[in-house]
């Protein structure tokens, strides 16, 4: 697995999009990083940047981000509603695939000593690159901000990581920047019906971990406790893994309170729209909307998505753009501004920076005309999946339908988890439309190699017998995941909406296609395999789920038969 980590650098310039694109412009001139993300605030004056490679390269492009927000933004002058203490205020890492929290602390410790020794900066390192505890908190490390920096400096406690531990010219300009390693973070801030940033503050304390100062008497202006070490007592938030302050947003003419979600198992994000609205309700405010700063995984917008539609008692098994329509709308992500999935969810940014043309994503007709023209592929075996993908779609509509048929209300979880079985299977089968496509283009690659001397004609027998065998288990994983949705099927016959029995039986009809247009598929392949004990087995077992599909088939349509007459 090639190894990914994300880069967050947060500048201090939100207002200025000369400047800002001239540092974005630095990371795009290092190949091997794509820049996913752009998200300037004015208020705040800070734009959020999310780029994404792998390591090495990461590290570059985000060295030289930071060296050109030195030159251009001078700290000085810098006014806004977030914290910070420097022109590239923090840079997180973050590891997405193929390498460890440790690994990617390491990186971000050398990107920090580069910041440090290069560039004059002074640099602390925060959460998994910290070294000691104290520094692992973020809001440790930025204490006091870009005003109490010259203090800071020459605290002995807080010298530096990296660079200098002197608050001179250079410094002065460029300020601090904390370089950290953490898991995946989302920052988000929840729009309120209020312009008062003390209201949005006593909301935020209500939830965020760390809470409030506990007092007594007032809760505001009283004394605070102080326990028997001479620590103040703090009254613990709601929400585990946030982190939580409130402002007001000139741009927005609202205030908010503004989130960092550290830990979304500890806290998934529906978890915290639903409590701070319920803080939020309990002081007289409504929350209109959550505003989500740079990307999220899609798994939070998805989990989402089907925690609002399990309150509305709907079925989850609809397709993956709908859920996330529902969460859109739960959460008003749209409220203050165009929420757009393909631009905000990194699932879906990454996918089509990387996307082929995919049969797939034909319309219906051009799909057909393809099939039709003289080109070999998409041929038996993409059709077989495709021809299964619609009969598990005709069941999982059966079972949505009765999820939501007017009576059956307490029904609606038995046919929601049917119908999260048929859009699991119809997924799957989608995907063998064009994976069975790709192991046909491989065999014929495979012909094509060069076959002068001896060993490019061994190395062109191995590349067609590998690329054979693929070409065999393709179209074999397809009659097994089709015949996955005879048992939904048979499920909707029996129990489903009456009035929707035909429909079921019509993706009967589709399974059974399916599995042995399929199975002729493994047929012609297996044929042309050396390894005939490979070869037998896998023709024996199809030969098997063949004869279970016709003979379920024919079960199925004489219920359906029965019952229509």
């Amino acid at each position: 697995m090639k190894k990914l980590i994300e880069c967050v650098p947060n500048f201090s310039e939100g207002r200025d999009m000369n400047v800002i694109k001239q540092i974005t412009d630095e990371i795009g001139k290092v190949d091997g990083v794509k820049l996913l993300d752009v998200d300037p605030g004015a208020t705040t004056n800070r734009t959020v940047v999310t780029f994404v490679g792998s390591p090495d390269e990461v590290v570059e492009a985000a060295f030289r981000a930071v060296r050109k927000a030195q030159e251009l933004i001078d700290m000085r002058g810098h006014k806004g509603d977030h914290p910070r203490f420097g022109a590239t205020d923090v840079c997180p890492l973050v590891p997405v695939s193929g390498i460890s929290m440790e690994e990617t602390a390491e990186y971000a410790k050398k990107l920090g000593e580069r910041i440090g020794n290069e560039l004059g900066i002074p640099v602390y390192c925060y959460e998994n690159a910290a070294s000691e505890e104290k520094r692992r908190n973020l809001a440790n490390c930025r204490e006091g901000e870009y005003e109490g920096l010259g203090e800071k400096l020459v605290n002995p406690d807080w010298k530096p990581d990296f660079g200098p531990a002197e608050f001179n010219e250079s410094v002065a300009r460029s300020g601090a920047t904390a370089v950290g390693a953490r898991d995946f973070l989302i920052a988000v801030n929840f729009n309120l019906n209020t312009t008062s940033t003390r209201r949005a503050n006593s909301v935020a304390f209500d939830v965020r971990e760390k809470g409030r100062v506990k007092r007594e008497g007032n809760p505001i202006t009283g004394k605070p406790v102080v326990d028997e070490n001479g620590e103040q007592v703090r009254i613990p938030g709601t929400l585990k893994g946030t982190k939580a302050i409130g402002w007001f947003i000139e741009e927005y003419g609202i205030a908010q309170v503004s989130m960092n979600i550290t830990n979304l198992a500890q806290t998934p994000l529906h978890v915290a729209f639903d409590e701070v609205s319920e803080k939020a309700h309990a002081r007289g405010i409504r929350v209109s909307g959550l505003e989500i700063v740079g990307l999220v995984p899609k798994s939070a917008i998805i989990d989402a998505g089907k925690h609002y539609l399990s309150k509305q008692r709907r079925s989850l098994g609809i397709a993956e753009p709908e859920i996330v329509k529902i969460a859109i709308k739960s959460m008003g992500l749209d409220d203050l501004k165009p929420f757009v999935p393909e631009e905000k969810i990194i699932e879906y940014v990454l996918a089509a920076e990387n996307a082929a043309p995919k049969l797939v994503d034909m319309t219906c007709s051009a799909f057909a005309d393809e099939t039709a023209s003289e080109s070999p592929a998409p041929g038996g075996g993409s059709i077989s999946a495709y021809m299964g993908a619609l009969g598990a779609s005709l069941a999982t509509m059966v079972a949505n339908l009765s999820s939501h048929k007017a009576g059956w209300d307490d029904r609606w979880k038995e046919f929601s988890d049917w119908a999260e079985r048929g859009q699991a299977i119809k997924d799957d089968l989608m995907r063998l439309v064009d994976e069975d496509t790709g192991a046909f283009n491989l065999v014929m690659d495979a012909f094509k190699l060069p076959k002068s001397t001896p060993e490019e004609k061994s190395a062109r027998s191995a590349a067609i017998q590998n690329a054979t065998r693929y070409a065999t288990e393709v179209p074999f994983r397809t009659m097994k995941r089709a015949f996955d949705a005879f048992d939904l099927i048979r499920a909707m016959i029996d129990q489903g909406n009456p009035n929707s029995i035909t429909d079921a039986a019509v993706g009967a009809l589709c399974v059974r296609s399916a599995v042995i247009g399929a199975f002729l598929n493994v047929r012609i392949n297996a044929a042309g395999l050396k390894d005939k004990e490979f070869a037998s087995e896998v023709v024996a077992r199809g030969a098997e789920i063949e004869a279970a599909a016709i003979a379920t088939e024919q079960e199925l349509l004489s219920i359906v038969n029965a019952r229509l007459a």
